[in-house]
């Protein structure tokens, strides 16, 4: 097969495994939606908001080295395929719980650590099949264009999951359940080559021994771990929604779009204008905005200001997602990246699940405005301590490492 028809098939495979990532994320996050709300307005605790989060770590976190191990062992389309078909189980399953009637939250608890499990799986696959897809000058555009594909999951997602709550949690799980099945037959339908699969050697703990000795990319993962652990929200948005701003369901579906819409709007200019100078002292700034906005939502008792302010939010996270995804990816060989992107995943599920569940106790313990605006201040602490401790990261040019 000559260059450019491998460069074809290539193209087909990228788009289609963007259209299957689309089509999942849509239903994840209609579903999260639902699940949110359905949590708190039955138990009213904010703690049990914080379980949600937490059922969903314990399993990541157990299997996420595996699933990395195994990315870099097997055909990564393969895997992708079974986590679609498992999620769409669990979808249906969630479907069952509340079509029910009386939805016994420990089934709940347990549909979400079974997502949690998948995404172990699914996260190493997923991030480690875009290099192999794309020449590598195309990467960073790559990322951002998957992350931008991402983000418009997360716009529309929570709004269309608040708008069909209003019919009832039976109409968003049957919704997300029939989108699972797109993405199940998009993902069957790449190609498979043997440039997806890929020979490795090593221990199934290679990654961590990798990450540890590069600064750089030590630096970036746990700066993202520790920011979005103090500085995420997210969680007590349905607090938000129903009992400060109260703005109902659909208020609630607006709120959790308003971050990624700021996210997907920044997304498409890095995609077209990447940046590449002065890499890293953009990614302190953009953190360091990240937890400025969060203390201005936490504050607000405004619906648009609240709005804006997780826009503003959403966008500056995109920042630093796009740089440090790149930064991973251009400086971990092929062989290694399942393993490596285990680890930054790690990192990514302790920095939301176990966040929501910071955030859940917290607010449980302190109150819901002073939980996120302390989240908000400890993020930009922990901005200034990570530029000051990783000063490689400080430095770090994505011109110069993608030479």
């Amino acid at each position: 097969m000559t260059a450019s028809a491998r460069d074809v098939l290539a193209i087909r495979d990228f788009r289609l495994f963007l259209l299957g990532r689309l089509l999942a994320s849509l239903a994840q996050q209609t579903a999260s939606v639902a699940v949110g709300w359905l949590v708190y307005d039955t138990t009213h605790n904010p703690m049990d908001l914080g379980l949600v989060g937490l059922a969903q770590f314990v399993p990541a976190l157990i299997f996420v080295l595996p699933g990395g191990h195994l990315a870099d062992k097997v055909d990564r389309r393969l895997i992708l395929l079974a986590c679609s078909l498992v999620t769409t189980l669990v979808m249906l399953a969630l479907l069952a719980i509340v079509a029910s009637g009386s939805p016994d939250m420990v089934a709940v608890y347990a549909a979400m650590s079974v997502l949690g499990a998948v995404r172990a799986f699914w996260g190493p696959a997923g991030q480690s099949l875009t290099p192999l897809l794309v020449r590598r000058d195309l990467l960073s555009r790559a990322v951002a264009l998957n992350s931008t594909v991402w983000q418009i999951t997360v716009i529309a997602g929570p709004a269309l999951g608040g708008f069909l709550y209003a019919l009832g949690p039976v109409a968003v799980f049957g919704t997300s359940s029939v989108l699972l099945t797109g993405a199940t037959l998009a993902t069957f339908a790449m190609t498979a080559r043997l440039s997806i699969r890929t020979e490795s050697s090593g221990g199934i703990f290679d990654g961590i021994r990798f990450v540890l000795g590069r600064p750089e990319i030590l630096g970036s993962v746990s700066l993202d771990l520790f920011a979005v652990l103090l500085g995420g929200a997210t969680a007590l948005l349905p607090i938000y929604a129903r009992d400060i701003l109260m703005v109902g369901p659909v208020g609630l579906g607006l709120l959790r779009s308003a971050p990624a819409l700021g996210a997907a709007t920044s997304a498409l200019v890095l995609a077209h204008r990447p940046m590449e100078r002065g890499a890293g002292a953009k990614l302190f700034v953009a953190v360091a905005i990240f937890g400025a906005a969060t203390v201005v939502f936490g504050l607000s008792t405004s619906f648009p200001l609240s709005m804006a302010a997780l826009a503003v939010l959403g966008a500056a996270d995109m920042v630093s997602v796009v740089l440090r995804q790149t930064l991973v990816q251009i400086n971990t060989p092929d062989e290694m990246r399942g393993r490596v992107s285990a680890v930054n995943l790690v990192f990514i599920t302790a920095s939301n699940e176990l966040g929501e569940f910071e955030s859940g106790v917290t607010a449980a313990l302190l109150g819901t405005v002073p939980a996120v605006v302390l989240g908000g201040v400890g993020t930009l602490a922990v901005a200034a301590i990570w530029a000051y401790r990783f000063p490689a990261l400080r430095r770090f040019e994505l011109s110069k490492e993608g030479a």
